[in-house]
């Protein structure tokens, strides 16, 4: 991983090269963006600005992490942040100096943006309260950034037909939709995993095909490594349109992707160790007494510790939000954030007292479920928007809070501005 990081931070020359030509107009918009995606870059709608998406592997957001982006926001003057459904973060409005000094600056704290866009493994995603929600049959997280790291070693090695998302379940919610994934792991009660492989939720949408069942946690990249093999091997590289892995159901057959998936774990377990140790995150801190409840208070399986839910409208937070709640948490044992597929984040690990705290700097976001209603950042920033999916919802909830409804009397929508 550190030679791998080495690799990374080199390819940032390049980077700058290139923006250097798209901002002086010596490139096309289409040339930059083919080759910024892998960096987890794109020029935003007009080419005068830039986005910049930050993997958080299992949306899991550290103390250091979440300090980071507080003190970019201040040391750069960014104005928009968005929480995406990929558990990631996006700085928006970035100047051609900025975009490139931050992606060094995030490898420095552990974030990696390469991969973030282009035809790479996207953010693994997880469970955001895996390792703390009551009645999760187990924490996957330690699982997923094992096979977080070992994806991040084919952005440089091979070249895939398109990108490949990954998820984990740790719990019947799937809240991160991990049998619709390219290729997702469901947690079962008896501690194995059930592996599903080929779906997607896009155009023609397919839910997976069950592959494999009762496997053991510590052998997953073996089933890693055969999706990345047999979408070499079977994916579509003539008609981008159809080069995601569901579409392999239609060119092979559910049975005949079935059959090629399987020779191809064969072949990896007979020729490669992937095993893995991973790295635990036991919750070892101890209630103090204080309680506290409330809707958006979730109470952990940890005795007496909580997470609280924080929605902000659109999944777009006041960007001093960041300083702001890092201020509260600095100080407070085990806390950390984690980013939901659903732009909702939640604070973990907090005595009753300090949720009350939290609560408190957090009051600003939804305030029923139809405000947690989930939109894309829409036409007026993302280049191939078609719609202002931001300012619809915006105009839907001024509306609608007229009226003062119970909550649940609306269900929480989700907005797309774009055909993808």
């Amino acid at each position: 991983m550190e030679q791998l990081m080495k690799e990374f931070k080199e390819d940032l020359a390049d980077f700058r090269e290139m923006t250097k030509k798209f901002y002086n107009q010596e490139i096309t918009g289409k040339d930059y963006k083919g080759f910024s995606g892998g960096f987890g870059s794109y020029a935003q709608k007009g080419g005068q600005a830039s986005m910049l998406r930050l993997r958080m592997p299992g949306g899991r957001l550290t103390k250091e992490k979440l300090k980071f982006v507080a003190d970019s926001i201040e040391e750069y003057g960014i104005d928009k942040v968005h929480f995406t459904t990929c558990q990631t973060i996006q700085l928006h409005n970035l100047s051609e100096q900025a975009v490139c000094e931050l992606i060094g600056k995030a490898l420095a704290v552990g974030i990696v943006t390469r991969g973030g866009g282009g035809d790479f493994p996207r953010n693994v995603m997880v469970s955001p309260l895996s390792g703390v929600e009551a009645g999760e049959y187990f924490d996957v997280l330690p699982y997923a950034e094992a096979v977080s790291d070992y994806l991040l070693g084919f952005i440089k090695t091979v070249k895939m037909p398109r990108k490949l998302k990954v998820g984990f379940s740790n719990s019947p919610a799937n809240v991160t939709h991990a049998t619709f994934r390219d290729l997702g792991f469901v947690a079962k009660e008896n501690g194995t995993f059930d592996v599903y492989s080929a779906g997607g939720l896009g155009n023609n949408p397919r839910m997976g095909v069950k592959v494999a069942e009762d496997v053991q946690p510590v052998d997953v990249l073996y089933y890693v490594k055969a999706m990345v093999e047999t979408f070499l091997a079977h994916g579509n590289y003539e008609n981008r349109g159809k080069a995601r892995t569901r579409y392999m159901q239609e060119s092979l057959g559910v049975e005949g992707y079935k059959t090629a998936y399987l020779e191809k774990l064969e072949e990896v377990k007979r020729n490669e160790n992937l095993s893995i140790n991973t790295k635990k995150y036991p919750v070892t801190k101890t209630a103090d007494g204080t309680s506290v409840s409330g809707k958006r208070i979730v109470a952990q399986k940890q005795d007496g510790l909580y997470a609280v839910a924080y929605h902000p409208l659109g999944g777009v937070p006041a960007v001093g939000k960041f300083a702001e709640l890092y201020d509260v948490i600095k100080e407070m044992e085990a806390v950390e954030v984690r980013i939901a597929p659903d732009e909702t984040i939640y604070i973990i690990n907090l005595t009753g007292a300090e949720a009350e705290k939290v609560l408190a700097v957090t009051g600003d976001g939804a305030q029923n479920l139809f405000e947690t209603s989930v939109s894309c950042i829409g036409s007026t920033i993302c280049q191939i928007g078609l719609r202002d999916s931001q300012g619809t919802l915006a105009s839907i909830i001024e509306e609608v809070r007229k009226y003062d409804f119970a909550d649940g009397v609306l269900p929480r929508i989700h907005i797309s501005g774009c055909v993808s």
